[in-house]
């Protein structure tokens, strides 16, 4: 199953194109890197770029030189690291845990919906995950073993993580794993002599990010980044990124209730969330029954969880995938449950059975919306998709009519149900809902026609930054009419094309199609009969007078 799950996760690299926002955003940012050959500066369509850290960017650029500029070249280090968030995972859990245990917490991980969907929308997140993880593991392992080479590989982990989405890299472990050692009373791990050259080699691994920040900022003061001066690259990334967003410094403000990320997890968690939350409040009833400081388990999990779900819930602005980081932990905390109360248990009381019926129920919606993703939005799938969702609907029926325990029986089913449906998305919504990003179809037809990229200007067109990444440009972009000239290439909504002709009477159509925001679905969209309301139709205009 979790060789599937991965199979999955391939498909979707390789078949779906980049998606704005953020995704492309990075591959662009990547590719522009690999060809200015400046990796400490960074740089986004040529202007100073000050938000993430520059490891996805480093690695993306370094596979792109392997491999060359393709979609797939950008993922493929972020998909290694979320196989590192898989095996320590697992690993992690072996030290706490049953081998069982370790084996179902890599499976959930694996088939939640979230690293179906990171897999292919790559973001920092991605990347983040597998560093945060590993360097748990480490700190656990050399903990419990004291050998200091585990201790310095953590370092390694914490400072790869902080150059992949700032200080939250090193806040999350330290989170888990400070109340485990005041539980257990363990006040040395406080003040170990070995931090001192621990934090050394921080600073030393961290030094090419600050070294950059410092010159491409602190020496020039006054850029303007979101039309705010910056006086330091160095005080935005240890600082106003993260810290800010609760001291309001930070220049993002949205999405700042404290249920969102839960929220979110209805859907990024699924199939797991309610067996989770479930598994959540038994880990709390058990702390209080046996009191902190006598704890008859691992509290990294929990602590780590709950203390990092409050630390982010708290942010002025915060996104659905911030809660990403902590799923490993989420998983271990879901497996130990199950193994505990549902896996071998023959006899289960009237209340789980209850649930169970639950989830078979969510179960059957998630069918019927496969189904319908199959055949409505973009067409019948075909003939290989029909035989995958019959191969599918067999293993459900077989597994809920089969002598297996209930917990087995809902694990399985959980699992092939996330697979059947991620399949289908992976190889026939996606592919054909990116059609109408406009970035990445113009792009090929710029390839495929020959024209030149450098007289191509973006005027009063959402940017795309899949249309720079593939193709392979830094394109020009104004709202200023004033600035166009003949012999210019436009590419523009239709509903601009009136304005232009009068001031370029005899320009020429070179392309016209339409173009979706496709991170905003809706059902008009996704209803084909009431698809063209929701669509908005762009073209090429060679401008002539």
């Amino acid at each position: 199953m979790l060789a599937a799950c991965v199979g999955i996760y391939m498909v979707g690299s390789f078949m779906i194109p980049l998606m704005d926002i953020d995704a492309s955003q990075y591959a662009s940012i990547s590719r522009e890197m690999l060809e200015r050959n400046s990796f400490l500066q960074v740089f986004d369509l040529g202007k100073d770029y000050l938000d993430k850290p520059p490891m996805l960017f480093w690695l993306s650029a370094l596979s792109m030189k392997i491999f060359g500029v393709h979609d797939w070249a950008y993922r493929i280090p972020s998909l290694l690291f979320l196989g590192i968030a898989l095996y320590a995972t697992f690993i992690f859990t072996q030290l706490y845990y049953s081998i069982l245990t370790a084996r179902l917490a890599t499976i959930i991980l694996a088939s939640c919906q979230a690293f179906f969907l990171i897999a292919h929308d790559v973001r920092t997140d991605t990347m983040l995950v597998g560093w945060v993880m590993l360097s748990i593991y480490l700190l656990v392992k050399w903990a419990e073993g004291n050998r200091n080479t585990d201790f310095f590989l953590a370092i390694i982990a914490l400072a790869g993580g902080m150059m992949t989405k700032g200080p939250i890299g090193l806040v999350v472990p330290v989170l888990a794993l400070a109340p485990h050692w005041i539980a257990q009373k363990k006040w040395a791990f406080f003040y170990k002599p070995i931090y001192i050259p621990g934090l050394i080699l921080l600073a030393l691994l961290l030094f090419p990010m600050s070294w950059g920040l410092y010159q491409q900022y602190d020496l020039h003061p006054g850029k303007l980044i979101n039309e705010r001066p910056i006086k330091s690259g160095l005080e935005f990334y240890y600082w106003t990124q993260s810290f800010g967003r609760y001291t309001g410094q930070n220049y993002y403000k949205e999405m700042g209730y404290f249920t969102f990320l839960l929220e979110n997890m209805f859907w990024s968690f699924l199939p797991w969330i309610f067996v989770f939350l479930w598994a959540l409040l038994a880990k709390a009833f058990m702390i209080i029954k046996d009191g902190l400081f006598k704890p008859s388990t691992e509290l990294i999990t929990f602590f780590g969880f709950v203390l990092t779900y409050l630390v982010l819930s708290r942010s002025q602005a915060q996104l659905p995938h911030y809660i990403f980081v902590v799923f490993p932990l989420a998983a271990i905390l879901t497996a130990s449950h199950w193994e505990k109360t549902l896996w071998n248990n023959q006899s289960v009381a009237k209340g789980v059975k209850g649930f169970y019926a639950f989830h078979l129920f969510i179960f059957s919606v998630l069918v019927i919306a496969a189904t319908l993703i199959a055949l409505v939005p973009f067409g019948v799938i075909g003939g290989v998709g029909k035989l995958i969702g019959l191969i599918v609907l067999i293993l459900l029926i077989t597994l809920l009519v089969s002598n297996r325990t209930m917990g087995q029986k809902w694990l399985y089913m959980s699992v092939v149900l996330m697979l059947g449906v991620n399949t289908f998305m992976n190889t026939h919504f996606y592919p054909n809902l990116l059609k109408l990003q406009w970035g990445n179809q113009l792009a090929e037809v710029i390839q495929d026609k020959g024209w030149d990229k450098d007289k191509m200007i973006l005027y009063k067109i959402p940017n795309s930054n899949a249309f720079h990444y593939y193709g392979q440009h830094v394109f020009a972009n104004t709202k200023d009419s004033l600035q166009l000239k003949e012999g210019d290439w436009v590419i523009t909504d239709t509903v601009n094309d009136s304005s232009l002709k009068v001031q370029f009477a005899k320009s020429v159509q070179h392309y016209k199609s339409n173009r979706f925001h496709v991170t905003m679905l809706s059902l008009p969209f996704l209803n084909p009969k009431t698809r063209a309301g929701e669509i908005t139709p762009f073209e090429v205009l060679e401008l002539k007078k």
